[in-house]
């Protein structure tokens, strides 16, 4: 039985929380989202009606390093006469998947360095991982409130609080989070924008943070097959370098804080 009006609440008995709202998109940016998805299917057909007929069955996102091994031996057969169209459907791919957060960007960033070496792969994997994640932020803008309020609602408050509190020094913030483990990559992405944090900011973080990971990820990728495991790519020696250097990006605020 519902309580009568006036009623005193029994002691020791919780009121029921209230239900989570529910979040939902628009048409209009349910357009949007759809007309992004549409154009990177549009550029990867493209792409493969320039390439020579043969069974590309192979061809499928890597879910383990077995997938990836194979897809590395399929591609590297076309790497050198089509490279301009595997370049351009590795890119389409990566930006696709890191603009709607689908997982397993690590074993690009491996193919990267097992299909061009170290120094190519770096450069595609950074400028890749960085538009991909722009391309994020600028969808997130648009229509990503209603997801991230559903998902993280209390990650959300949590990085609002701590941006509002680094405005003065919002970069190195920006760099630690991308260097260390502290938020995931993904929510970055998507709540940087909710949070009112600048695309400048936003870009020279990834840019810049993104950097050191790629480099041992790619690194990786040149020695595919001794690889056992993805546990294998991040050593102690790997973790605690980019723990270090989290923590000196974030240093200056840090000094900054304790004069104030």
């Amino acid at each position: 039985m519902e309580r009568e009006e006036g009623e005193s609440t029994t002691i020791g008995v919780s009121p029921a929380k209230s239900p989570a709202p529910i979040y939902s998109l628009t048409f209009l940016e349910v357009i949007t989202a759809s007309s992004v998805v549409l154009g990177f299917l549009v550029g990867l057909v493209c792409v493969y009606l320039t390439m020579p007929q043969s069974d590309y069955s192979f061809l499928k996102l890597p879910r383990n390093l077995e997938d990836l091994q194979i897809l590395r031996d399929n591609l590297e057969i076309y790497t050198s006469d089509y490279t301009v169209q595997v370049l351009v459907g590795y890119c389409l791919v990566y930006i696709f998947m890191q603009t709607f957060m689908i997982p397993g960007t690590v074993f690009m960033s491996l193919l990267a360095g097992a299909l061009f070496g170290v120094y190519k792969g770096m450069v595609l994997v950074v400028s890749t991982a960085t538009a991909g994640a722009s391309s994020c932020y600028f969808l997130s803008k648009l229509i990503g409130r209603p997801l991230i309020l559903s998902i993280w609602p209390d990650k959300l408050v949590f990085f609002q609080d701590q941006v509002a509190k680094r405005k003065d020094r919002l970069l190195n913030y920006m760099l630690f989070l991308r260097l260390t483990p502290t938020l995931p990559n993904t929510f970055i992405n998507v709540a940087s924008p909710i949070v009112d944090v600048p695309y400048h900011i936003f870009f020279l973080a990834t840019f810049i943070g993104l950097i050191p990971a790629a480099f041992v990820t790619v690194r990786a990728g040149i020695a595919l097959g001794e690889l056992q495991s993805l546990g294998d790519l991040y050593d102690f020696t790997s973790m605690a370098t980019l723990f270090l250097i989290g923590v000196l990006s974030v240093t200056p605020t840090l000094i900054n804080k304790k004069k104030t």
